[in-house]
């Protein structure tokens, strides 16, 4: 459940957006979110089935390609931009964001990936015509792997399950994580499609319920050599995964920052500013702290927002009880043991 593992590192070589066009794009993505994005944010969450022009919406303003390099029509712009991007969006409809946070582990990918799959996806992924999901939360599960993949035909077989894939409906692909017999992680890109042996099953989520999550079961399915992006061992993936934890704690800062303007309290406002520093200069053995902490963060300032509307907080027409119940998601969202264990840390604190 957690969409950005590669967006370490994220800013790129020469060409990378300047701090002024870094800016823009955050002022874009501000824009968005108040005049499209929240005010319909209710309205999507009641429904159950996300509306495909707030991705278009994101699409226009160039933030599928956020993370692109500039050869290839993307923004190439810093971690830290996608960062504050992504919590814009989240502060307006934490759904759309997550299903568009799913999109950039696959354009990091491909960024590096050989040539000829490079040139046939990475342009249309930067430019939002062609949209991804990512599947690789079973990688973070113990005991024996969830989703297998066997070398047969000229590419791989996935056998098992990926439990928590998000989009569904609404990406062309997904970049999917299997596990080998030697316990290397091997990704590819697999066409969101059921069929004989890919099949989907919808998750009904008590937040987010119109992100299209579904799980994926495997049953003898190929995929072409020719849509491996990634092939590694399972420790050098741990150690990247660990490294891009980071930026997931944005959508949790947005979350709080709506509340925030809600309330109008400049005391919440100073709160999310002193996370988002925590975060942005956290080494790796920060980072579970930190994103604790914005979990937290979050969490009081949806409770200070339910309190203080009272009684009408509770509408299934207001936006305090989805905010709430969003901050709970935001709980287990992108979470490792080491992340658990210091939300549990400071619940046991506050006993």
């Amino acid at each position: 459940m957690d969409p950005t593992s590669s967006a370490e590192h994220a800013s790129g070589p020469a060409g990378r957006a300047t701090d002024g066009s870094d800016a823009r794009v955050v002022a874009a993505a501000r824009r968005i979110a108040d005049e499209l994005l929240f005010p319909e944010a209710v309205a999507v969450d009641r429904s159950g089935r996300f509306p495909t022009r707030q991705l278009d919406a994101l699409a226009a303003a160039g933030l599928y390609g956020i993370l692109a390099p500039v050869t290839h029509g993307g923004l190439d712009a810093s971690a830290e931009t996608y960062a504050r991007v992504a919590e814009e969006i989240a502060c307006g409809c934490l759904t759309t964001a997550f299903v568009w946070a799913q999109h950039h582990n696959a354009v990091r990918a491909l960024a590096a990936a050989a040539d000829d799959l490079r040139d046939e996806w990475l342009g249309a992924l930067a430019a939002g015509t062609r949209r991804a999901g990512v599947a690789f939360g079973a990688l973070r599960r113990p005991g024996p792997p969830l989703l297998r993949a066997t070398p047969a035909r000229g590419g791989y077989v996935l056998d098992g399950t990926a439990p928590f894939v998000t989009g569904w409906g609404h990406v062309d692909v997904v970049h999917v994580a299997a596990r080998t017999a030697s316990d290397d992680v091997v990704w590819l890109l697999v066409d969101a499609l059921d069929g004989p042996t890919l099949a989907s099953g919808a998750l009904a989520l008590a937040a987010l319920g119109a992100s299209a999550t579904v799980a994926l079961r495997f049953a003898g399915h190929e995929v072409p050599a020719s849509r491996v992006t990634v092939d590694e061992p399972l420790a050098t993936w741990r150690a990247r995964d660990r490294a891009g934890l980071r930026p997931n704690g944005a959508l949790a800062l947005g979350v709080a920052a709506r509340c925030a303007r809600l309330l109008d309290s400049e005391r919440l406002a100073r709160a999310v500013e002193r996370v988002r520093d925590q975060l942005a200069t956290a080494d790796d053995g920060d980072v579970p702290r930190a994103r604790a902490e914005a979990a937290r963060l979050a969490g009081l300032a949806a409770t200070e927002l339910v309190v203080a509307r009272g009684s009408r907080a509770v509408a299934a027409a207001d936006d305090a009880q989805r905010l709430y119940r969003e901050a709970m998601f935001l709980l287990v969202f992108g979470q490792t043991e080491e992340i658990r264990s210091e939300q549990l840390a400071g619940c046991r604190a506050e006993q």
